[in-house]
């Protein structure tokens, strides 16, 4: 296990951000920075030692403070949408701060991808760790409360990547953290409908024509999203006529049995998912437009990349049959998200 931590630039305020880099025994490369959280690389073999870069990123640091569709970021405080921005805590409406005319998205604007996390570094023979902190203060992008979280990153030797949630408030607020990482296991050779995809899900979320919840669950064997059994995306013409933004309900499995796999046949890349949340977001790339270029001067095409976002369900402050987003002072918001990187 080998972990660096070296300069990545300077915020407009003169502010350093930090770029971390952990290198397994088994050919897993991951970077992050405590600049929102990102994940800015992963690097992984394929069947045949055929090491490729697998995550939407950048290389400057400068292209992280451009406008980009949150690339391997932290979420907060609310991932997904919330509808006009708006919720009630008690007798109190709150208004936040819309970055689309019809719905709050990902923590708005300035939310926690945007922010510099305080760090901590850790190593042992097996692993890496870097535990990242941040307060958000009372209203800020329109949050009640001053809320302290906390991210851990850990990487384990057998190619694990868990991701640890936590946060504490000092008044009622709604938390729902995720991690935007875009993943493309064909290293940006093909694009997504050459995947793979499984999810332990018999229903998802119904969406209006804003893209947002209805308070209904349609079930996934009367639609395409039936996902129980691995589907190669092509089969169903995913994505090109039918594009994925959806939210699954997922369904309690024993813990040796992932919740979601991600899988590309010909390199033989695979990533098998495990969270303590009720559902995962996913999303085919359909915004991405070619207009942004990455590693290795890759540019980033629809479709091009696949998010697995493991979190609560769009919009729940808004619908009461939603598991609760509600965060109350003495409670602790605590959820792990597990990523294994293997070969097959």
């Amino acid at each position: 296990m080998y972990i660096s931590d070296t300069i990545f630039g300077k915020l407009p305020d003169g502010r350093e951000s930090r770029l971390f880099q952990v290198a397994t025994k088994n050919g897993l490369q991951t970077s992050i920075t405590n600049f929102g959280g990102i994940i800015t690389s992963i690097k992984m073999p394929d069947r045949n030692g055929v090491v490729k870069e697998i995550c939407a990123g950048f290389e400057k640091f400068d292209d992280y403070l451009k406008p980009h569709p949150q690339f391997g970021a932290l979420i907060g405080r609310y991932a997904g949408r919330i509808a006009a921005g708006l919720f009630k805590i008690d007798d109190t409406f709150y208004q936040l701060n819309l970055n689309n005319p019809d719905y709050q998205l990902h923590g708005g604007e300035t939310g926690f991808h945007t922010r510099l996390w305080d760090y901590q570094l850790e190593e042992n023979e097996e692993s890496a760790s870097i535990k990242l902190n941040y307060k958000s203060l009372h209203l800020e992008e329109g949050f009640p409360g001053n809320l302290s979280a906390e991210v851990i990153y850990t990487i384990f030797d057998d190619n694990r990547l868990v991701i640890e949630y936590s946060a504490q408030t000092d008044q009622p607020t709604h938390v729902n953290l995720t991690n935007h990482a875009y993943f493309n296991l064909s290293g940006f050779e093909e694009d997504i409908s050459s995947h793979c995809l499984t999810i332990n899900a018999d229903k998802f979320v119904e969406l209006n024509e804003l893209m947002l919840p209805t308070g209904k669950f349609i079930d996934c064997e009367k639609s395409p999203f039936e996902f129980r059994n691995p589907v190669l995306l092509s089969e169903r013409n995913i994505p090109y006529h039918i594009e994925l933004d959806n939210c699954f309900v997922l369904q309690e499995v024993d813990t040796k049995s992932p919740l979601a796999i991600l899988h590309h046949n010909k390199s033989g890349r695979k990533i098998n998912v495990w969270s303590t949340q009720p559902g995962i977001q996913v999303y085919s790339g359909n915004f991405l437009d070619g207009s942004l270029r990455g590693h290795n001067s890759q540019k980033y095409f629809r479709h091009s990349a696949i998010c697995l976002e493991t979190q609560h369900f769009p919009d729940s402050p808004n619908h009461l049959n939603f598991p609760s987003t509600l965060l109350k002072p003495k409670e602790k918001y605590h959820h792990i998200a597990t990523f294994q990187f293997c070969i097959e």
